[in-house]
């Protein structure tokens, strides 16, 4: 999950396009800091983490519990307005959202699981207790499946033809093309197929971040969704992992570390 939250962290200070587009810039900004993408990314794997194995309801009943424990716990970490609410309520059925806090908090899914069926299931459950628009769902599952075969050592040529075919997203345009007109969006329609796409183009981890940071729009979260997935291809330096570590709690740090030898 390192990859998730240091894009989490690096593409926070742009978000809201504050950035200049450009793939030259500092990379953690003095103002850098984890957000929700974080909060939830460490919430959906706490409770995967426990429940391996389980039924799916006792999955669903987890992931729930846990991203409103966790919510508690970071209340100003920047949640979008229907999650916000949903996570301070006493609510506890989805709300047929589409929004791209599905695919920022499946990163874990990737990687916990032993085949691409029970990836992309485990994606699926943890989409469809909030985000339960088909579109949410399908941008989990998207990442979800990128992680899996990326660290399983399917080709990036195979990963693109993977997504495109099963999942529809268009992944013809190149970064290039995107970035004049990209602007701050928070669906998984505009937000999943730019992310992959700067994967796709980056040459290695950090340039994955920075080929994501300079797309701008809702940069955080973009750049979580493609660092995760950059995660799985490349790995993670450690002087970068090490950056994470410092800039995240101590109980974030505790289900990062269980995470990581759990899933050695």
């Amino acid at each position: 999950m390192y990859g998730a939250i240091l894009g989490d962290i690096i593409g926070s200070p742009y978000e809201f396009d504050r950035g200049d587009k450009t793939k030259d810039f500092t990379f953690f900004e003095k103002d850098a800091e984890f957000t929700d993408d974080s909060v939830m990314t460490i919430a959906v794997a706490d409770a995967l983490i426990n429940t391996l194995g389980q039924s799916d309801d006792d999955i669903k009943d987890a992931l729930i519990y846990s991203m409103k424990l966790w919510g508690k716990k970071y209340p100003d970490a920047g949640y979008g307005g229907n999650f916000g609410v949903w996570l301070s309520s006493g609510i506890t059925g989805p709300y047929n959202s589409f929004g791209n806090g599905s695919a920022m908090r499946v990163s874990s899914c990737g990687w916990l699981y032993d085949t691409l069926e029970e990836t992309l299931h485990a994606a699926k459950l943890s989409s469809e207790v909030t985000h339960n628009h088909p579109e949410g769902i399908k941008g989990a599952q998207a990442i979800a499946a990128a992680i899996f075969m990326a660290r399983t050592g399917s080709s990036k040529d195979e990963i693109k033809d993977y997504v495109v075919s099963n999942f529809g997203y268009d992944l013809s345009r190149t970064i290039d093309e995107i970035r004049p007109g990209y602007y701050h969006v928070e669906s998984c329609q505009e937000t999943v197929p730019e992310a992959v796409t700067a994967f796709l183009e980056g040459n290695d981890f950090e340039d994955v971040i920075r080929t994501a940071v300079s797309l701008g729009g809702d940069c955080d979260t973009l750049t979580c969704i493609a660092g995760s997935i950059a995660e799985a291809f490349y790995g993670v330096p450690d002087s970068l992992k090490e950056e994470c570590k410092k800039r995240i709690e101590p109980d974030m740090l505790e289900v990062l570390e269980k995470f990581d030898k759990l899933r050695r």
